[in-house]
């Protein structure tokens, strides 16, 4: 087994790139289609075969759920030729499985890669996120902070006033009085259906997306996710594990967690440099989705490495049978 010394990102991100796009590809023929879960296990198989290509020695570490839920791309499967530097791989090899499955903007497949031990093993219970692009001080705002307070201090760093800051917000019940506060500052909110790693790296492009900021609760999977994607393009995101139940409680305690008010920040989330890959499913803000033409599919992927600041936006065209 080699070890982490020898994770290559300039090497290996053109593969991951391949992974993400592989996934969304396979994907294609059930945009729309209305059926979630057959989208979802086309892109788990596609991002699989495409993995085990790579001369790797993986292990998931945030996947599709724990062994016994999810029959590929579990927690704890290891990927790769078994021939090449141990590292941790972090994906979702269907970001918005209801948005693909409905024909909306924003489903994307995702995976990141960086050096054994480079991730935080999220249990899959929420997080309390708070993320915000590049260019501004260490905490700027806080997870400390109520909703009208982030607003506020965030618009004062910005230079500007609050009705011209807009938050991106995971649209749920359990956001409404967050919503109804972010209201009464004249913020605007951009609410999104689902998808909320997209919704965290829109924070990091704001001049293009219109968006400075996200806040709320979601998976801590998809935490993970999205650090690594600000790790790559700057930003802040801030994370403290939410739990409903002792059974979630006891599902943190397993995988080591014993401080459950810590507050996660991003190079807590992803401690060393990793490379990251998204490709669109269908359109969003981030990148386009797959363009059917006769013959041949269209992808746009964004593919990004920590260690250099370096983002490349890639377009593959590729032929159908």
């Amino acid at each position: 087994m080699a070890n982490a010394k020898d994770f290559n990102d300039r090497m290996l991100s053109l593969g991951l790139a391949r992974v993400s796009e592989a996934a969304a590809i396979a994907s294609a023929n059930l945009i729309g289609r209305g059926d979630e879960k057959a989208a979802d296990q086309a892109a788990v198989n596609a991002m699989r075969d495409q993995l085990n290509m790579l001369d790797i020695d993986g292990v998931v570490v945030i996947g599709e759920g724990e062994r016994d839920e999810a029959p590929m791309l579990y927690i704890g499967e290891e990927v790769g030729t078994g021939t090449g530097p141990a590292v941790d791989i972090a994906l979702d090899p269907l970001e918005g499985t209801t948005l693909t499955a409905k024909d909306m903007p924003n489903a994307l497949t995702v995976i990141a890669m960086g050096p054994r031990g480079s991730m935080l093993h999220a249990p899959d219970v929420y997080m309390d996120k708070l993320a915000i692009g590049p260019g501004y001080d260490v905490d700027t705002v806080t997870l400390d902070m109520s909703p009208s307070e982030r607003v506020a201090a965030l618009a004062k760093a910005k230079g500007c006033e609050s009705k011209d800051i807009t938050v991106c917000v995971l649209e749920r019940p359990r956001h409404e009085a967050m919503i109804a506060e972010l209201r009464e500052t004249g913020a605007a909110i951009r609410l999104i259906t689902d998808g909320d790693v997209a919704g965290v790296i829109h924070c990091a492009e704001a001049e293009i997306t219109g968006i400075d900021m996200y806040m709320g609760s979601g998976g801590a999977p998809e935490g993970v996710l999205a650090a690594a994607a600000l790790k790559c393009m700057g930003g802040q995101i801030y994370g403290r594990l939410v739990f409903r139940n002792d059974d979630e409680r006891g599902r943190a305690t397993k995988i080591g967690i014993t401080d459950f008010d810590r507050v996660y920040t991003r190079d807590d989330l992803v401690t060393e440099d990793v490379i990251f890959a998204a490709t669109g499913v269908t359109d969003g803000s981030v990148v386009s989705g797959i363009k059917r033409e006769v013959g041949h599919l269209t992808t746009e992927t964004i593919l990004m490495r920590s260690k250099t600041g370096s983002v490349r936006r890639m377009i593959y065209r590729n032929p159908t049978k």
